[in-house]
């Protein structure tokens, strides 16, 4: 019963601090929905290219790529 009749920023809730400080940045909940929604999805296109690259190309081993051509300067 303490806790509930202290007052204070530890009283409030954790929810109410954080739309709070959204607010202060500007940012309402829907802009930031979209915003972690916009990194999530780059995060799995990332993520979706690595694995492409890892199954599809076969290619050479690791160290035996292309060599260096030598170029003739006049």
């Amino acid at each position: 019963m303490a806790r509930a009749e202290a007052k204070g920023p530890a009283s409030r809730k954790a929810c109410c601090l954080v739309s709070e400080l959204l607010e202060e940045a500007g940012l309402d909940r829907e802009k930031a929905r979209q915003l972690r929604r916009q990194v999530l999805e780059g995060i799995i296109l990332l993520c979706g290219g690595q694995l492409g690259r890892m199954g599809d190309a076969p290619g050479p081993p690791r160290g035996e790529g292309r060599k260096a051509r030598r170029v003739k300067l006049d």
